[in-house]
């Protein structure tokens, strides 16, 4: 097991690892919208999304993995009327490549936000 850490996405804001790789997997930790200095990102859940799939990229990439190799993400929105913007997002960036997927309506997020996503990669 090696834990993954990047100043390229922003530090653990608790008691956890920005991501683990545990042979050829890497497991990454919810990341929300705060940019690599720990500060919230401003606008909606759009500006929200693009940080989070940012900061997921960066944090794959210091695994020696990438959103290319992603096989399962969690999406997690504090109002699922923020679907098909997230979608519109999302799409941007993985493209072609199309990981399994949840997304789930939740009722409150760290810090308020209104989006979470975590992901599951191959090296």
């Amino acid at each position: 097991m090696k834990f993954i850490q990047t100043d390229k996405a922003p530090a653990a804001i608790g008691p956890y690892s920005q991501a683990i790789g545990f042979g050829d997997l890497v497991f990454t930790s919810g990341q929300i919208g705060l940019t690599p200095k720990g500060v919230l990102v401003e606008g909606g859940v759009k500006e929200q999304a693009k940080q989070v799939l940012t900061n997921l990229s960066e944090v794959l990439k210091s695994s020696g993995s990438s959103l290319s190799q992603v096989v399962k993400t969690t999406i997690f929105l504090a109002d699922m009327n923020d679907f098909a913007e997230v979608n519109e997002i999302y799409a941007q960036f993985f493209g072609n490549h199309k990981p399994v997927r949840s997304t789930v309506a939740v009722k409150t997020l760290p810090l308020n936000v209104d989006i979470e996503i975590d992901a599951v990669a191959i090296k």
